[in-house]
């Protein structure tokens, strides 16, 4: 498969900086990419591969042509969508338009499937807006990615991660160290998410300024959190009455996203999850957006997507 180019400028936008763009390329169909004079070729790849690659060649064109210099992020976000119904590329493309632009972040945050386009779209037309899905999805990353969009941007004052503190298989009790080190291993993967967006050296400004907090559930008890972003975690461990309060805790000029898996309730037996409950209480509320994503959408290890498959499918034998 051969894609001529009449540019030798779009030529260099759609190949990237030392040719990544080919090498993901490479990586993601198989088969070796190349580029020759004013052509970009797939060779030893089959006729799916060869298919696909078109795909992304025009789109990686659409986006040069628009005066934009894609990323290898960028070329996997449209492998990510090929097959979808809408197509990729031209004047409005979802995936661009959903982009994530961070301020002194290390790149541009795309979306790796139509779901998560849309996830993104709502989380910025909603002062509410929740995402279920299973692990893998993007979920909490995207959320973060946004939020640290808009603090460091400054449309927003203030950025408060929380999580509900839930003992999957083991106790608080037997973790070494005062409640805060206790509690350090539940909050861990949303500086994990926050420290693969942005320098650490941002985190610990935002840290400083206190224009950022993470904290416990708990701990936004009798709150009003104004001019904020307020993402709460692993939504499915709470409560029907912590889901309440933390949707109560919204101030003005504030914006909440709260995402969980509902296949992952660590509450005890006969407790329902608050996430489940808002979810049917809520659906039909103007100004509140619901995002679903699937194992179609998983992004973290292809091998994520195979053993979510498999623990579905035991559940209906």
């Amino acid at each position: 498969m051969v894609v001529v180019l009449d540019n030798q400028d779009i030529l260099s936008r759609v190949c990237g900086a030392n040719d990544d763009n080919l090498k993901t390329l490479e990586a993601e169909l198989g088969g070796e990419v190349l580029a020759r004079g004013n052509e970009v070729r797939i060779e030893r790849a089959g006729e799916e591969a060869a298919a696909r690659f078109k795909t992304v060649i025009n789109g990686l064109v659409d986006a040069a042509r628009s005066g934009e210099n894609p990323s290898s992020e960028y070329v996997k976000a449209l492998i990510g969508t090929i097959g979808d119904a809408a197509p990729t590329g031209g004047a409005s493309d979802p995936i661009r338009d959903a982009a994530i632009h961070i301020p002194n972040g290390f790149s541009r945050v795309y979306p790796r499937s139509r779901n998560q386009a849309r996830y993104i779209q709502g989380m910025r037309a909603c002062d509410v807006s929740f995402c279920i899905g299973p692990a893998g999805t993007g979920k909490t990353y995207l959320a973060v990615a946004e939020a640290l969009r808009l603090v460091l941007s400054k449309k927003t004052r203030k950025l408060a991660l929380t999580r509900p503190v839930v003992e999957a298989g083991e106790s608080l009790g037997f973790l070494p160290g005062d409640i805060m080190q206790k509690i350090n291993p539940y909050l861990r993967p949303l500086y994990d998410a926050m420290e693969s967006l942005v320098p650490f050296e941002v985190i610990r400004r935002l840290e400083e300024t206190r224009a950022i907090e993470i904290a416990p559930l708990a701990y936004m008890r009798g709150r009003s959190l104004n001019d904020s972003v307020i993402i709460l975690d692993e939504a499915q461990n709470t409560t029907k009455e912590q889901m309440k309060m933390f949707l109560t805790r919204l101030g003005q000029g504030s914006r909440s996203i709260i995402t969980g898996d509902t296949t992952q309730i660590d509450l005890p037996k006969r407790v329902d999850s608050g996430l489940i409950h808002a979810v049917s209480l809520l659906k039909d509320v103007e100004g509140i957006h619901f995002s679903y994503l699937h194992t179609a959408d998983v992004v973290r290890n292809p091998l994520i997507k195979k053993i979510i498959q498999a623990y579905d499918h035991e559940k209906q034998i």
